[in-house]
């Protein structure tokens, strides 16, 4: 889970217009980056399942407690709203706060995860895009910390989802644009992980796209951190000089990760 907080990190700084890059030769941690809204929602999925917690008000309280991270206009009005119902979304929020859902159910069965992906999702992204988005991404994690080969988990996305990830992440390059999609970026983040060497490896391959960085770079994370985790400097970092303004977050990530261990 901690792939998603720092691919959201990294990302963050590469996502506005004339920000976004076609390579993987840039600084790591910039000093402008932040954590954004697929931090926070990340977190509250987190505290979400590990306190078995309501999924929609819970959410609301995360997001409010964490005003202008750069939450997308529907989502954002729905933070606000008194009795939040789902609105229909596909878009690829659901996928960027979905990874708590195959970490913390990594001992259980894949029925589990994708039930708790189903929970946290479907309170706002119900399309059944959004909720496929989530599903698929939660499947690939749970794969990798079964130590399934990255061809493995190739093949069961296809087979599951009918996504297309037959393409490199140098054919997907050139013609990739911004896509706030499930459909648009799942399949791309997934590919971004499934090639890299290491995690670093796999943020750079999503930030390299070009496209909604954060998200792609909070969906292929963790996918990486469960086949080659995390090192322990990277998250220090992170804890350092990004989230120093937000113990909260730390605070349940630290737990997740103890849980999951």
């Amino acid at each position: 889970m901690w792939g998603a907080i720092i691919g959201d990190i990294v990302g963050s700084v590469y996502e506005g217009r004339g920000k976004k890059i076609k390579t993987k030769a840039f600084e790591f941690f910039g000093p402008h980056c932040r954590y954004t809204d697929d931090s926070v929602c990340t977190a509250a999925v987190a505290e979400i399942l590990l306190d078995d917690l309501p999924a929609a008000s819970t959410l609301q309280r995360w997001c409010r407690r964490h005003p202008g991270r750069g939450y997308g206009g529907f989502f954002r009005r729905w933070i606000h709203e008194a009795d939040p119902e789902a609105y229909g979304s596909y878009g690829n929020g659901a996928a960027m706060r979905v990874s708590p859902a195959a970490f913390l159910n990594r001992g259980r069965t894949i029925q589990d995860a994708l039930a708790a992906s189903d929970r946290v999702t479907e309170v706002t992204h119900n399309h059944s895009e959004g909720l496929k988005g989530a599903r698929a991404t939660t499947r690939a994690i749970w794969l990798a910390l079964r130590g399934r080969s990255p061809a493995e988990i190739r093949a069961k996305i296809v087979d599951e989802f009918g996504y297309d990830l037959s393409r490199s992440v140098d054919e997907i390059r050139p013609g990739y644009h911004f896509d706030v999609t499930c459909q648009g970026t799942v399949p791309e983040a997934i590919t971004c992980a499934l090639e890299a060497e290491s995690f670093e490896d796999a943020v750079r391959n999503a930030i390299s796209l070009g496209g909604d960085s954060d998200t792609l770079a909070a969906v292929a994370g963790p996918i990486a951190e469960a086949m080659h985790g995390v090192p322990d400097y990277i998250i220090a970092r992170a804890k350092k000089e990004y989230l120093a303004e937000a113990p909260d977050i730390v605070d349940v990530m630290d737990r997740s990760r103890e849980v999951t261990c």
